[in-house]
């Protein structure tokens, strides 16, 4: 039968492919331009929510949930570990030039976030199949305040990785996270443009905004926020 790639992908999926490529690309950059790298960790936020809308508008397809569940390991998983690896090594030394013991600690702190985003999706897979069961917090939240905090204008990166060690231990927490409704979600991802395209006009307001909607959603989100 062949796989049939033409006929098995929806248009969902190609926004899904887009998000892979984008956060790829981020993971690469971040080597040169952690600034760059951060904004295409939103832009990517951005694609994963506009493929969702398009799924649920009814072109979808049958690898669309799996393809949606690599691709968040990829972009807001690895990608931010990666971009945090980067951070920390030019901060404290790489493989070459820190000591192997400091070198191991760095690599472990900033691997803590995808190893916490495979274990979340894996589980998602696994044992929760309605919708109304959402532990942990969505690693696409975690990914944002990661990238708009570095865009805000905190830049340390032990704060940011020790910031993400907390990150990654909420996406494996009991705490059910609600889904925003288009309501909530339309105006974020307006905020979240902003942040992509002028993240320091206005003093950063772009950025600083978005982080304290997230930060926000973070720590009220389970207790307070209704869901779509």
């Amino acid at each position: 039968m062949g796989f049939e790639v033409r006929r098995r992908l929806s248009v969902a999926d190609t926004v899904t492919l887009f998000n892979a490529v984008v956060g790829f690309v981020a993971g690469a950059i971040a080597f040169t331009d952690p600034h760059l790298a951060a904004r295409l960790i939103l832009l990517a936020v951005i694609a994963d929510a506009i493929d969702g809308i398009v799924a649920r508008n009814g072109d979808s397809s049958a690898v669309g949930p799996l393809l949606d569940s690599v691709t968040d390991v990829v972009s807001f998983g690895a990608t931010p570990s990666l971009f945090l690896y980067v951070l920390l090594t030019d901060a404290y030394g790489g493989i070459e030039a820190a000591h192997p013991a400091v070198f191991v600690g760095l690599a472990l702190l900033a691997s803590a976030y995808v190893v916490c985003s495979i274990v979340r999706t894996a589980f998602y897979s696994t044992y929760f199949d309605s919708p109304d069961e959402r532990p942990g917090m969505p690693n696409t939240l975690g990914s944002i305040i990661i990238a708009t905090a570095y865009l805000s204008g905190v830049t340390d990166p032990l704060v940011l990785s020790v910031g993400a060690l907390g990150l990654s231990l909420a996406m494996i927490a009991p705490f059910d996270y609600p889904k925003p409704g288009p309501k909530h979600a339309i105006p974020m991802g307006v905020v979240q443009a902003v942040a992509v395209v002028a993240p320091t006009a206005f003093f950063r307001a772009g950025p600083r905004a978005m982080l304290a909607i997230a930060l926000l959603f973070f720590a009220l989100g389970p207790w307070v926020y209704p869901g779509e």
